[in-house]
């Protein structure tokens, strides 16, 4: 994760603290990981075109400091954390099975990127029926376009789009 990512973090830490202070929502951290030498991911160049880069470059491998979430927004002891090895986190995960032994109907999602991770998540959340909300100044992607046109139009018919501000104050409420 780049610096360019750093104010979205920064915002998502926000909007963590103002959970855990909260007491009452389970919170699960999502992350992106490989094991050694990535089974997961085919040596066919033509497939899995994004994860062939990852594969390429020695990314995100189970263990190591690239796989790790950001110290601002890590778990913390009774956390929840999840291990996804595709881009959306229901994909390749069992985070519906967690959410749903919780009763949890509500999801809040913070991270990068918007055009990948948080697109997939919100469609296939959308699909399972969750009340969704997307932290605006909490998710980041590497092209401003694409990043604007998801906030400000395509997530808003699946999921109410508001600032990590706004977020804290309805915990108030």
């Amino acid at each position: 994760m780049g610096p360019a990512f750093n104010p979205a973090v920064d915002r998502a830490s926000v909007a963590l603290e103002a959970a855990r202070a909260k007491g009452d929502i389970l919170i699960v951290h999502v992350g992106g990981r490989f094991r050694p030498g990535y089974p997961e991911i085919s040596d066919d160049p033509t497939k899995s075109h994004i994860f062939q880069q990852v594969k390429t470059k020695g990314l995100m491998i189970e263990g190591t400091a690239g796989a790790a979430h950001h110290p601002k927004v890590a778990p913390k002891i009774g956390e929840v954390e999840v291990t996804k090895r595709r881009v959306g986190a229901f994909s390749t995960t069992d985070l519906d099975l967690i959410l749903r032994a919780n009763n949890v109907n509500r999801i809040v999602l913070g991270g990068v990127i918007t055009s990948g991770v948080i697109l997939s998540t919100v469609r296939e959340a959308s699909d399972k029926d969750y009340v969704i909300t997307v932290l605006r100044d909490a998710v980041a992607d590497w092209d401003d376009e694409a990043h604007r046109v998801l906030l400000d139009k395509i997530f808003l018919m699946q999921a109410t789009v508001v600032t990590v501000d706004e977020f804290v104050a309805s915990l108030k409420n």
